[in-house]
């Protein structure tokens, strides 16, 4: 029986985990940065916004020109970025030029992602090797989500929010080493075709909707923006129906399984990973923590993301998704009503834990039943709707609970807050009971 070979996952795994490590981190030290730069609320949610757009975005492109002019290429490529716009996060002197190099950071993590997701693919044909080495990504990728607000917070406390984007700079050198030595190139036979009109229709109804959730101040603001940002989102879908190879096809949601775990991926970025963002704001005004404790108190939130996805696996197969989903969200549902009913410090923690725990059982499950339940056909494009469903909800999750929370933080915007991020979950814990099929199992 020939061995697993750990290398070339370890190295694609190191490639993708800054663009990971870098999401979790910056949450923790953004009052810090608000306070630094002189932006509010809105534009607190914008920093983390204009990451996730431009990734989402840009996921679409990135797919089609790595497969045409290599993958390794644009991985590495993707790399070089990400340093470039890290450097240019760390130089920033106010809130503009911070989003606008944070939209080149999500930008070039798509290629990132990409790449390492599809050189992983191929550099592990037997489908068993591939297995763990795509569960040896998820590890990775699980430890930098999970220690990203502790080291985020630690950086930040003890040299200055800057360095958590200037230290990106030697770990980007050294994947930029690493690769080439330890990964093959690879491009697709069958190059997919670039679709710049539907990247922009759907770039430009994800921003309208953030835009308006952030500063609709008036009926007629939300009204305009919402009627646009549907406008956009319907020209998407008619333009893509009619292109013979499109790059997100809308049938994928003709089913009702698959309208189920669509709804799963978006309620559960609002209902866990959009609270993350706004935690370590709550833990500071509610608590009195510095940034650095934040960063310690909300490891509660993000450990069980590494220690049990496991046992989701063994649960899947012994109650199948419906179950499991159900579980899952209700648990992150219940976990945000604790805090919203103002809790203690011992309850505050709790509740933490438990969106958690839920968002664990959860988000390790969601992509396979994605490819799974989608025709084999499309089971490519099935892994990138993941993706932009996931970091889509998780734009608008971030900007709908900035928008409960208010311009300026209270404990009943706090209370709005996590009552809407519940409500979220309960729509999902819903779906999945109602859509999905109690026989259908990993």
């Amino acid at each position: 029986m020939k061995s697993f070979r750990r290398t070339p996952a370890l190295a694609l795994s190191f490639a993708g985990f800054l663009t990971q490590l870098d999401v979790t981190a910056v949450v923790v030290a953004l009052p810090t940065i608000g306070d630094d730069l002189g932006f509010g609320l809105a534009a607190y949610a914008w920093t983390m916004d204009a990451y996730s757009l431009a990734f989402t975005a840009t996921l679409l492109a990135a797919g089609a020109l790595a497969d045409r002019y290599g993958r390794r290429r644009a991985l590495l490529v993707g790399n070089a970025l990400f340093a470039v716009a890290s450097l240019a996060c760390g130089l920033a002197w106010d809130g503009p030029s911070l989003w606008a190099a944070r939209a080149a950071q999500g930008f070039a993590a798509a290629f990132v992602i990409t790449g390492s997701i599809a050189l992983t693919a191929s550099a592990y044909p037997d489908p068993a090797d591939r297995a763990r080495a795509f569960g040896l990504a998820g590890i990775v990728s699980g430890v930098a989500m999970a220690l990203g607000p502790t080291l985020g917070g630690a950086v930040a406390a003890w040299f200055g929010w800057r360095w958590i984007f200037l230290a990106n700079l030697p770990c980007c050198l050294l994947a930029a080493w690493i690769v080439p030595r330890l990964v093959a190139e690879e491009r697709a036979a069958d190059a997919r075709p670039l679709d710049p009109l539907g990247i922009a229709l759907l770039t430009l109804a994800l921003g309208l909707a953030i835009e308006t959730l952030l500063a609709g101040r008036t009926a007629m603001h939300l009204a305009a923006g919402t009627g646009a940002c549907l406008i956009f989102a319907a020209l998407f879908i008619v333009q893509q129906r009619r292109r013979p190879q499109p790059v997100l096809d809308p049938a994928l949601l003709t089913q009702p399984a698959m309208i189920a775990v669509a709804l799963l991926l978006v309620t559960a970025s609002i209902g866990y990973w959009a609270v993350l963002v706004y935690l370590p704001l709550f833990l500071t005004t509610a608590f009195g923590l510095s940034t650095a404790q934040a960063g310690v108190a909300l490891l509660a939130a993000t450990l069980p993301m590494v220690v049990l996805p496991p046992l989701a696996g063994r649960l899947a197969t012994a109650w199948g998704w419906r179950a499991l989903f159900t579980c899952g969200l209700s648990l992150i549902a219940a976990g945000d009503i604790v805090l919203a009913l103002n809790p203690t410090w011992t309850l505050a923690l709790v509740g933490m834990a438990v969106i958690a725990t839920g968002a664990a059982l959860v988000q390790s499950q969601l992509s396979g039943a994605v490819v799974t339940l989608a025709p084999p056909a499309l089971a490519g494009m099935a892994s990138a709707l993941t993706i932009v469903m996931r970091q889509g909800g998780f734009a608008l999750g971030i900007a709908a609970l900035g928008a409960a929370l208010g311009q300026e933080p209270s404990e009943s915007g706090y209370a709005t807050m996590f009552g809407v991020a519940a409500s979220s979950a309960f729509v999902g814990a819903g779906s999945a009971f109602f859509l999905l099929s109690a026989r259908i199992r990993t």
